[in-house]
């Protein structure tokens, strides 16, 4: 369903561009025509269909905006980034983290025997295993 939405709110887009683009601006632009009114449609009734149909283009662009912001709103709805993330909640500052939580794969050092968190002024170097 969203599929659909999004599809036809791209040939909307694009649709919308294109006439927008053909209308006729101040300057000249890319409008067609030009010349005198002696086809089947004046400047006039051709400037109001194309008017017509870019507030159409326009209005079912918006209506499909809203539609694919509600469905993504419905599908995101109840949950947390952070959900996603397996785990425990970070250890707070001041506090070691629990043995083998964290140093199973060596990323820290060892806690020290000593009652320290860990921190000592000598480098940290990769264990050779």
């Amino acid at each position: 369903m969203q599929n659909v939405i999004l599809i036809v709110h791209l040939i909307l887009a694009l649709s919308l561009i294109g006439v927008v683009l053909l209308q006729r601006s101040e300057g000249g632009g890319l409008g067609m025509g030009g010349g005198g009114g002696g086809g089947a449609m004046s400047a006039r009734a051709a400037a109001t269909a194309m008017g017509k149909v870019t507030w159409i283009l326009a209005a079912g662009f918006i209506a499909t905006s809203l539609t694919l912001t509600i469905l993504a709103a419905q599908d995101s709805a109840g949950g947390s980034i952070m959900d996603r993330f397996g785990g425990d909640a970070p250890a707070v500052e001041g506090q070691s983290a629990p043995d083998g939580e964290f140093n199973a794969d060596g990323l820290l050092p060892p806690p020290s025997a000593s009652g320290d968190d860990g921190a000592s002024d000598a480098p940290l170097v990769p264990r050779a295993d």
